[in-house]
């Protein structure tokens, strides 16, 4: 006998890989762009702390 799968399973199952994919996608990038934006801001604290020591220019 031979199984296959009906319309409405097919789009079902294709709906949830492409909901799943989507959640895998948006956690990877988000993640991503914290330690990116993290950096950033690491090395702007870093150049931003000599800074402040320095007398204001007015």
């Amino acid at each position: 006998m031979q199984k296959s799968f009906s319309l409405i399973q097919t789009v079902a199952i294709s709906g949830v890989f492409s909901a799943v994919s989507c959640w895998y996608g948006f956690m990877f990038g988000r993640e991503s762009a914290r330690k990116e934006l993290g950096g950033l801001i690491e090395e702007l604290r870093r150049g931003g702390g000599s800074d402040s020591a320095s007398p204001p220019h007015s």
